[in-house]
């Protein structure tokens, strides 16, 4: 069904990744800000990896030409592989963390310490606990759902870029 709905509309495929992508940022804001959860440089990087696959994603489906397809594609694999490495990373050390926490510092440690020229880009680094798990969902972690969603991505990807080369 999949490769049928991929074959036959790879826009409308790309815009529902898109979408997806804009969700799952919207849903970190929500627990930054609503539910209050403070997140590490790791997160903050995952955000980065999943504003890229949306940019990409969307950028490939303002097109009709098979090879923006193909382009477009092409460029999501690593940006989602990059995604879940961090992801997969991060819940590494959720799963064995290590005996010195090195992630960051609290926001307010920042602003109180440093002059601002340096605290607003450490501020956009994160400041939560990498191998913290703060919240959970069917028993995994962000780090683990997020780990799942960029490897989806990327086998949305890789079966996008077959579907389009295999097209020929």
């Amino acid at each position: 069904m999949l490769l049928h709905w991929l074959q036959k509309s790879p826009r409308l495929a790309l815009v529902l990744l898109f979408l997806v992508c804009v969700s799952m940022l919207a849903f970190g804001q929500y627990l930054q800000h609503v539910v209050g959860l403070e997140p590490c440089p790791m997160c903050i990087v995952q955000r980065y990896a999943l504003v890229l696959v949306a940019l990409i994603a969307i950028l490939a489906s303002a097109s009709h030409r098979r090879t923006v397809h193909i382009v477009g594609a092409a460029l999501l694999l690593p940006s989602a592989g990059f995604g879940a490495y961090v992801a997969g990373r991060q819940s590494w050390l959720q799963w064995y963390p290590p005996e010195v926490v090195s992630c960051g510092r609290d926001f307010y440690g920042m602003i109180e310490t440093f002059p601002l020229q340096r605290a607003i880009p450490m501020i956009f680094r994160g400041s939560g606990d990498c191998s913290k798990i703060d919240w959970t969902f069917l028993g995994g972690s962000i780090a683990n759902w997020s780990f799942v969603c960029f490897t989806a991505f990327a086998v949305f990807a890789l079966t996008l870029l077959w579907q389009q080369v295999r097209r020929r």
